[in-house]
């Protein structure tokens, strides 16, 4: 999950504008995950075709997009499913005997 590329899109396009190779650093920033350009301009085209992120109007070669209402919407309700999981998941593990919380069993 943590390596979805049009969520983690969404996610660094939710702090402002970004060109290709700016969600690129971004994304190895906050996630640590390296996406590599056909898995991310493959991304970029279809969020853009759901009408999920669309490019500015910018002169220069760099192509800019922006997170749109709906994609916000989006990412919102995907980052809410996930926490609804991880608190699940804590939870068990907490309740779980025996269980080991950030290791290896």
């Amino acid at each position: 999950m943590s390596n979805d590329p049009p969520l983690l899109i969404l996610t660094s396009l939710a702090s402002g504008p970004k060109h290709g190779y700016g969600l690129l650093l971004d994304i190895e920033g906050f996630a640590g995950v390296r996406l590599g350009p056909g898995t991310l301009y493959g991304a970029i085209s279809r969020l853009e075709q759901r009408g999920l992120i669309e490019a500015l109007d910018e002169p220069g070669r760099k192509r800019p997009y922006r997170l749109t209402g709906a994609g916000s919407e989006l990412l919102e309700a995907s980052l809410g499913e996930l926490r609804s999981i991880v608190d699940e998941g804590t939870a068990r593990l907490q309740r779980s005997p025996g269980a080991v919380i950030g290791g290896a069993a």
